[in-house]
């Protein structure tokens, strides 16, 4: 198994307004990375999954990742 980056774009909602995201995870499978996405929005902003849109999920190389520590841990 190896570990990959992910860069995942997408928006939720929370009180009427849409507020879009871009996250960045390391995970073996896409959807692994999905589930977290929908763990941590939920949890961080209290949004249910119903409730998040992912637009996007896009495998990167690691020394493309923006967040310095996906980037630390994954050289």
């Amino acid at each position: 198994m190896e570990v990959k980056v992910f860069r995942i774009k997408g928006a939720f909602e929370k009180n009427g307004k849409r507020e879009e995201f871009t996250k960045e995870y390391r995970g073996v499978r896409a959807e692994d990375v999905k589930e977290l996405v929908y763990s941590v929005i939920g949890s961080k902003h209290g949004v249910k999954r119903n409730k998040v849109w992912i637009e996007s999920v896009e495998e990167i190389k690691s020394e493309e990742a923006e967040d310095p520590i996906v980037r630390k841990l994954s050289l």
